[in-house]
């Protein structure tokens, strides 16, 4: 049962606007936060509009807020709706993350910016492992024991090799799929529904920066599934281990300014665009993970109600989003390994994880402006 629309696009586009601008906390928060404003305040998203909307987000790949706020925009105003909230949910962050990679590279010599971003990224390390933590809880059941096999799979593969297999992830989704709801092929042929979308980036051939960019971040936006922490180790595998853009320090630099900016984790694609390839590649590299998601939202919606529920389907999107979960973990690792080189650094990890523990709903902007000046102080005195 649909609500009556009882407020105006422009209402919807201010409101996202207002969320991209100050909505800390990760997808959790951020969804959490459309629940409360739109559904229970304001009521202009009925409840079942909304779990739709987040069961279609977690079908699909890409980052989970965002499409999420994409299929409400959907709702009563259609593919103008889903448009407009998109850029306004998006925006805010994405002008911010511009303004920081400007100064990043502007001052980055500078010891005093060198310093900062020791300490956020050491409080970046115990955030990332802390969210992962809490992912795996929510994702893998303790009596899933297939569910577990794929996580340790999933997170001892990414630790060792330092990348993220996207085969081993398809695979795992085929894998939890077969075991846990063996499929009627002769219903095979009506799920391919969505594969031409996907294959429209195979078309792209590599050339500049800019096609390579594009190439590489629609990838990112096509095929990564979960959370917004979910594209961290594919990213690292591309950016610093295959193309070699950004080195190590970079690109948990690049994964920092994530996490003290509002909106969509994922928006750090435009950080890593800006340091590879300026204004224009910061533009590239967020277009092409956004709109991946854009028309894996738009596109299946009007068809979900009646296919989004089968077993199948379910099955193979859990087993995925476990596998990717294992791939985080296993990042976790890899960049650990990178970033706490020194005790100093370790130590700040461990309070930054303890302080999480002990503090559920500590934010973690702040959380990263006390490691900020921790690290500046460390650097000062040694």
């Amino acid at each position: 049962m649909h609500t009556t629309a009882t407020y105006s696009l422009r209402d919807l586009v201010v409101y996202f606007l207002k969320l991209g601008t100050v909505g800390f906390g990760g997808p959790p928060a951020l969804i959490g936060y459309m629940h409360r404003d739109l559904v229970v305040a304001r009521q202009w998203i009925s409840e079942a509009d909304y779990r739709e909307g987040v069961a279609l987000a977690q079908l699909a790949p890409g980052p989970l807020a965002a499409q999420l706020a994409i299929y409400l925009g959907y709702v009563h105003y259609g593919i103008l709706g889903a448009t407009a909230v998109g850029v306004a949910f998006v925006i805010p962050s994405f002008l911010m993350v511009l303004a920081i990679g400007w100064a990043y590279v502007r001052f980055g010599g500078l010891a005093w910016i060198q310093a900062i971003f020791y300490g956020i990224g050491a409080a970046v390390i115990a955030i990332i492992a802390m969210g992962t933590y809490k992912l795996t809880l929510k994702t893998v059941r303790p009596a899933d024991w297939l569910g577990w096999v794929i996580f340790g799979v999933s997170a001892v593969t990414t630790a060792v090799l330092e990348t993220e297999l996207i085969g081993l992830i398809v695979g795992a989704g085929v894998l939890y799929w077969l075991v846990k709801s063996p499929p009627d092929f002769r219903q095979l042929s009506r799920l391919g529904t969505l594969s031409p979308t996907i294959e429209l980036w195979g078309l792209a051939t590599p050339g500049s920066i800019y096609w390579k960019l594009a190439l590489f971040f629609g990838k990112a936006g096509a095929f990564v599934f979960g959370s917004g922490l979910a594209i961290v180790p594919f990213l690292y595998g591309g950016v610093v281990k295959e193309y070699g853009w950004l080195n190590e320090q970079q690109f948990l630099d690049a994964v920092a300014v994530a996490m003290i900016t509002p909106g969509p984790v994922v928006i750090t694609v435009a950080f890593i665009g800006y340091l590879v390839a300026g204004w224009a590649g910061a533009c590239v590299a967020a277009l092409a993970t956004f709109l991946p998601c854009y028309l894996l939202t738009i596109l299946p919606a009007p068809y979900f109600k009646r296919y989004g529920q089968r077993p199948g389907i379910r099955a193979f999107v859990d087993g995925i989003t476990i596998g990717a979960v294992g791939a985080i973990a296993g990042a976790v690792v890899v960049l650990g390994r990178r970033q706490l080189t020194d005790w100093p650094a370790l130590c700040l990890a461990l309070l930054a994880g303890v302080l999480l523990w002990r503090f559920n709903k500590l934010p973690e902007p702040y959380l990263i402006a006390g490691a900020a000046l921790l690290g500046v102080l460390l650097k000062t005195i040694s």
